[in-house]
């Protein structure tokens, strides 16, 4: 039997956490899911989590969403407008695939009364056409 070496188990974990990740992007951006493919989309994003904890300096979701709140609103006067309505727009898809509606819908409603506040229509349409996206999603 050959030793796996931490460096290949790591990598392993982060190649196999990316991967499901994406997949749960191709799940979240179909017009319609089968009950079967909401199931697989949840169980996905369970496993991308479970393998990007195991990688080594891999993200740390519940740490991550902290501090990516807190670099946002610590810098709060550096950021542009579309910044912050789409920190909350990554919470709410987030929130919806973890299964926590009310919180999805919490971070979907500052997302969206943000989004107003865009001044250039183009990053407002961008924004707000992913809001859409979520909405559609939690219907």
């Amino acid at each position: 039997m050959t030793a796996v070496s931490k460096s290949d188990d790591t990598e392993l974990h982060r190649r196999l956490g990316a991967e499901l990740f994406n997949k749960v992007w191709d799940l979240l951006g179909m017009e319609k899911r089968t009950p079967g493919q909401d199931a697989e989309m949840i169980h996905t994003a369970h496993a991308s989590r479970y393998h990007w904890s195991r990688a080594e300096n891999g993200p740390r979701a519940a740490r991550g969403e902290w501090l990516c709140s807190w670099v946002c609103h610590e810098f709060e006067g550096e950021l542009e407008d579309f910044d912050l309505p789409a920190m909350h727009e990554a919470f709410a898809r987030a929130q919806l695939v973890a299964g926590n509606r009310e919180e999805a819908m919490h971070r979907l409603k500052l997302a969206t009364d943000l989004c107003s506040q865009i001044s250039d229509p183009d990053d407002r349409d961008i924004i707000q056409a992913q809001i859409d996206s979520i909405a559609h999603a939690a219907a």
